[in-house]
């Protein structure tokens, strides 16, 4: 729910958990408490996309017996599937640029632990105009981060649980070239197009790919997307990283972003997600501003969690039993 800064304070005064997204200038005006926070000033509300630096966007996690909160540098941020609960969900919010999310980005997909338990986040941000710095905020002691992760661990009771989906609305043509890299990286020079060595640069230029199209790689069936943050100097830069030996395509073109969110989100007929966390990207590209994508409403995030890095996605999250 996009409220005022008076509201949420009320809420954290009550003893609520709470998970909040909103500009700098009022997470930093919080008090103490039990909650989370990164830096956006992007929404997707019930009445639409909204970009605003005067409400937070709050969600109350009243579906947990019990909470905690931890913060985490790039060297033990994997602490993470140590000290969760058994039978919980793990929130996690790093900001964007910070050495823990390129950390995160290139280990996650290799840490086995990490899929026997419940893990989904974003990548904080800031005003596209402005470019100030992401933060985090760990709420329990009011402390905020540019360079850490922060979690909430929530115990979910007996009988419930939970579970992460993603909603992605690009696909590949099987018929297109298979793009290959030597190493897991945010930045390349060179890959491979079916099997000859190219600057991939010179490729996306010669060919007049639209670098707004991330390259999509099917796992067992699930789309993921790595978008493309910039081409310049022979040099292709990424929001999240590549992997040796995964294959991977250009996403064909989406004509109406709206119409296939609307349509992928029929499908997916969540009943109320708790969580809901929708790319930048599919802001800007898909001109979300105005337009309503219920019930998935939350913060706009400069990359998201479900488990690995993801881009270009909308994630979820549902409490089941």
């Amino acid at each position: 729910m996009l409220i005022t800064l008076e509201e949420t304070v009320h809420l954290i005064e009550e003893g609520k958990a709470l998970h909040i997204a909103g500009d700098d200038t009022l997470l930093c005006r919080l008090p103490k408490g039990k909650w989370i926070g990164g830096t956006t000033p992007y929404f997707i509300s019930d009445e639409g996309g909204i970009m605003t630096k005067e409400k937070l966007f709050v969600n109350e996690i009243g579906f947990a017996e019990e909470v905690k909160i931890a913060t985490y540098g790039k060297y033990n941020v994997f602490q993470i599937v140590e000290e969760c609960y058994d039978n919980g969900l793990t929130i996690l919010i790093m900001p964007f640029g910070a050495e823990v999310v390129a950390k995160y980005a290139r280990e996650a997909p290799e840490v086995e632990e990490l899929l026997m338990h419940p893990t989904i986040g974003w990548i904080s941000g800031f005003d596209l105009s402005a470019e100030t710095a992401a933060r985090v905020y760990d709420g329990s002691t009011g402390m905020s981060y540019t360079d850490k992760a922060v979690a909430m661990y929530t115990k979910l009771p007996d009988g419930k649980n939970a579970r992460i989906n993603m909603i992605n609305i690009f696909t590949d043509d099987k018929t297109d070239p298979v793009i290959r890299f030597f190493d897991n990286d945010l930045s390349v020079k060179s890959c491979t197009v079916n099997g000859q060595e190219v600057n991939f640069a010179e490729y996306i230029r010669k060919k007049g790919i639209d670098a707004q199209m991330p390259l999509v790689a099917d796992y067992n069936g699930a789309y993921i997307n790595t978008s493309i943050k910039s081409v310049e100097n022979n040099t292709v830069s990424f929001y999240a990283p590549v992997f040796r030996d995964i294959e991977y395509r250009f996403a064909n073109k989406v004509e109406d972003y709206v119409g296939e969110f609307r349509k992928r989100i029929d499908a997916a007929s969540a009943g109320k997600p708790v969580l809901s966390f929708n790319c930048i990207l599919n802001y800007q590209y898909g001109e979300l501003e105005g337009k309503k994508i219920t019930p998935y409403i939350g913060p706009v995030t400069f990359g998201e969690v479900g488990y690995q890095l993801l881009n270009q996605t909308l994630v979820y999250s549902e409490i089941l039993g």
